[in-house]
């Protein structure tokens, strides 16, 4: 009986929390810095690659907590270097769905934290195409910081975690998407007071 009340307490704490919410709808966008965790034997040899992300959220705001869903295409992949050896370029696209909860602390500033989604696009290993090599979904975890300034503006910098092996091929090494995120986004329309 307790342990009713205070999940019914929680639940109605929620909905009071969100009953006020304060709604908006953006765009955002920025550099990406992506790289493969893999145990094949060349894992040391893979390097950042540089591509980026852009796409829309909505943001779902009460007093101290946010949920922000978003949709971003993403660049990610791995740039891997043998000695003596031109580099070889791994390019991956997904479309990635996030869906984060903000604890916002003072000032805007907010931690960041929430599973994301990824669809796989497309794949290139130089101009190769290897994308039935590579499972077609990705799971991460969002791990992340930001702040919410006046006028509309945010600033994110986040590390999207992979959670799933994305190797479909006759390799039997893991590969998992590691990509540092960093985004500056605008609220293009607001309902309530959201700043």
């Amino acid at each position: 009986m307790k342990q009713i009340i205070v999940t019914l307490v929680f639940i109605g704490a929620s909905i009071s929390s969100f009953a006020q919410a304060k709604v908006a709808i953006g765009i955002k966008g920025g550099p990406n810095f992506a790289n493969i965790n893999t145990d094949a034997s060349a894992g040391e040899n893979y390097k950042n690659r540089t591509g980026f992300n852009f796409g829309a959220f909505v943001l779902f705001r009460g007093e101290k907590i946010g949920i922000q869903p978003e949709i971003l295409f993403s660049q990610q992949g791995s740039t891997i270097k043998y000695s003596g050896d031109p580099d070889v370029k791994s390019n991956f696209s997904y479309v990635n769905i996030p869906l984060v909860v903000k604890l916002y602390t003072v000032a805007g500033i907010n931690l960041q934290v929430g599973p994301q989604i990824g669809l796989l696009t497309s794949a290139k290993i130089d101009d190769s195409d290897v994308k039935d090599q590579l499972k077609s979904t990705d799971f991460s975890l969002a791990l992340g910081v930001g702040w919410d300034l006046p006028f509309g503006l945010s600033i994110d910098g986040r590390y999207n975690w992979g959670l799933s092996d994305i190797n479909s091929g006759a390799d039997v090494s893991s590969v998992k998407n590691q990509v540092w995120q960093f985004s500056v986004g605008y609220k293009l329309f607001k309902f309530g007071s959201t700043k």
